[in-house]
């Protein structure tokens, strides 16, 4: 299990979101490339990285920044925010990720998700993220219609491998991780999970390596680090001990 420190962008700053509204936006006066390489330097095996701008609106948004970030670093770096076709996913793919986190596209167009896996297969990551059991898409503003295990189940019958779940009640709320939600999910779907939401600390950390569940095999946190309540170097310890 591995500790992946988040980066969330917009106009290329860092920021952070109260339960992904854009009007509850926290600004961090920070340089991601320099917070990138910091969170190398301290361990992380690798880095989570968000683009609101084309999550919200489309377009190439934070792509440049992207670029710096992977080049600065070598641990690998996964990428979401407004992945909604091969061309996006190419681009980010040039820019450096390793990664590349599929969200909306998976509820609106099954049909083309289930091709870009059969293209990129485990270059790919489902990204569920849920609100009261039910899945939000369109950066987290539209209910996307379908409660979280049949996506779950829906991502697993496509082939992806790995699925990212955030509990968006719970995203910068530092309220902690949903655990009856993940067991839910691992009892119901053969995936390999990792975990977004609410982690505060790191008592929430050895909550989820307590469980002891092979299939979980990341931890991501943002607002915990930025705030000072997680320290990265000691998130690292304890998830991969």
């Amino acid at each position: 299990m591995i500790f992946i420190p988040a980066i969330d962008l917009i106009n290329g700053r860092c920021v952070r979101l109260k339960q992904g509204r854009f009007s509850e936006k926290i600004e961090y006066p920070l340089d991601p490339v320099e917070v990138a390489k910091s969170f190398e330097d301290k361990g992380a095996g690798r880095i989570h990285v968000v683009d609101l701008d084309a999550a919200k609106s489309g377009g190439d948004g934070n792509l440049g920044v992207i670029k710096k970030i992977a080049a600065s670093v070598r641990i690998p770096v996964e990428v979401g925010g407004g992945v909604r076709d091969e061309s996006r996913v190419e681009k980010l793919l040039d820019a450096g990720a390793e990664y590349i986190i599929l969200g909306t596209i998976i509820v609106k167009d099954k049909d083309k998700t289930a091709r870009l896996v059969d293209i990129y297969g485990q270059k790919l990551i489902a990204g569920v993220d849920a609100s009261n059991g039910r899945v939000m898409i369109s950066a987290w503003e539209e209910d996307g219609g379908l409660d979280i295990l049949s996506v779950i189940k829906s991502v697993e019958m496509m082939g992806f491998n790995t699925v990212i779940y955030t509990d968006i009640s719970r995203d910068g709320m530092l309220k902690g991780p949903d655990i009856p939600g993940i067991r839910n999910i691992l009892d119901n779907a053969r995936v390999n999970l990792i975990i977004s939401g609410g982690i505060s600390s790191i008592e929430d950390l050895i909550k989820i390596k307590q469980l002891g569940l092979p299939e979980i095999i990341g931890v991501i946190s943002g607002k915990a680090i930025y705030e000072g309540r997680i320290d990265v170097s000691e998130a690292c310890r304890i998830l991969s001990g």
